[in-house]
């Protein structure tokens, strides 16, 4: 059944362009907001509003709850866009933005009880596989601490990851994501102390035996295949993609704002400075130029790596045919590659432009340190994904199926 509400939006919808136009409008604002983002850690209240005022939460839910069910490049455009202000900001969006997705992939009574009487509600998460699961009559008692829930605190519901123990001795533990509405689960929102990516919100979310029914659960092993009870309601192309090469962008997609604004700061600084011990003028570098132009042509082709990676993804949901296990693998390393690679041009560019982006005033420095603490989430360590790519070209199966 589709709702008044998704009826009602269904000639309101927002070209794609004009989503991202609104994301670039927003950057001096969220230029403005990140001191206070990054001192507060956490975005603020007031980003989060005028994203929902933009419609951005709703570029990947269903259409039927009130979503655009949009092209996945319209949703990292506006995420790159996001970040270029605040990567803080991108990245929450970025994560937070993708949930929606994998809301449309769990039966369709979870999506009722997530967007039944609001279809703007948002999910949080964190996939650590930490928590303790027993499975009981019609679901699961699940207990735990996570870490890195990004943006836990504007969101009514979180999804959690944790192994279900084997039926059988011997067997192998089943990876599902588990989804709690707010009353089941407390914060911690003093645990998030790092040096980068600080506004972020990540807290630790904390779990004391609750009880989860099955229909709120979404099997990994789904995800992979392609089978997800979702599909039954949500049957648009789009939600045939694998789960993980939805999500796997979103934590890497937030470099390319803050790659864009560190190359941006670095040509501002290039642009006055002058050196104090050898009066050279930075401008009149070509080490740094060279820097500041490899930085800007790799992140350019990185950029096209990921609209085309969607462009052939799509592809391949719109024509209903599998996606090569060769292409799935190629494309998790790509995006585990990101953000290594772009911390690796700006440190190149920082190096170069000597004291005056040692000060905390330096535009670069928090993009810098961004970058460096994304680096950290396991799925931008594309040493996870070598051994899959190099299997996958001799036909063989995947190791890590979170792609």
């Amino acid at each position: 059944m589709v709702s008044a509400v998704a009826m009602s939006r269904a000639d309101s919808i927002p070209q794609g362009d004009e989503l991202v136009a609104r994301a670039r409008a927003m950057i001096p604002a969220l230029r403005e907001r990140a001191q206070a983002c990054v001192a507060e850690r956490d975005v603020p209240a007031q980003s989060i509003a005028e994203m929902q005022e933009a419609g951005f939460f709703r570029i990947l839910q269903p259409r039927r709850w009130g979503g655009y069910e949009m092209h996945p490049n319209v949703f990292y455009d506006v995420q790159k866009a996001l970040a270029e202000g605040c990567m803080s900001t991108g990245w929450m969006y970025g994560v937070v933005g993708c949930h929606p997705y994998e809301i449309a992939l769990f039966h369709e009574e979870a999506q009722a009880e997530v967007w039944g009487e609001d279809t703007s509600t948002l999910v949080s998460s964190s996939y650590q596989p930490v928590g303790k699961v027993t499975p009981v009559e019609g679901g699961f008692r699940l207990s735990g601490r996570w870490g890195f829930s990004t943006g836990s605190v504007h969101c009514k519901w979180v999804v959690l990851g944790a192994l279900v123990p084997p039926r059988e001795p011997g067997g192998a533990p089943d990876m599902r994501a588990f989804l709690l509405p707010r009353a089941d689960y407390t914060i911690d929102t003093d645990s998030w102390h790092v040096f980068g990516l600080q506004g972020t919100g990540s807290h630790d979310v904390i779990v004391d035996d609750v009880f989860v029914p099955e229909h709120r659960t979404h099997r990994s092993v789904d995800g992979f295949l392609c089978t997800n009870p979702g599909q039954a309601t949500n049957p648009g192309p789009l939600y045939t993609l694998p789960w993980a090469q939805v999500f796997m962008r979103s934590v890497s997609t937030a470099a390319f704002g803050g790659a864009r604004a560190a190359i941006s700061a670095a040509r501002d600084i290039a642009e006055t400075r002058v050196s104090t011990n050898t009066g050279k003028a930075s401008k009149n570098d070509p080490f740094l130029m060279a820097a500041i132009a490899r930085a800007h042509a790799e992140v350019t082709e990185m950029e096209q790596t990921l609209r085309c990676t969607f462009e052939d993804l799509m592809g391949y949901a719109n024509r209903g045919e599998a996606i090569p296990m060769e292409k799935r693998t190629l494309y998790a390393y790509n995006s585990a590659s990101v953000v290594r690679r772009m911390a690796d041009l700006v440190d190149d560019m920082v190096k170069l432009l000597g004291g005056r982006a040692i000060y905390t005033s330096s535009p670069i420095l928090q993009p810098w340190l961004d970058l460096h603490a994304g680096r950290a989430h396991v799925a931008n360590d594309p040493a996870n994904r070598t051994g899959d790519v190099v299997g996958a070209l001799s036909g063989q199966a995947p190791g890590f199926t979170f792609l």
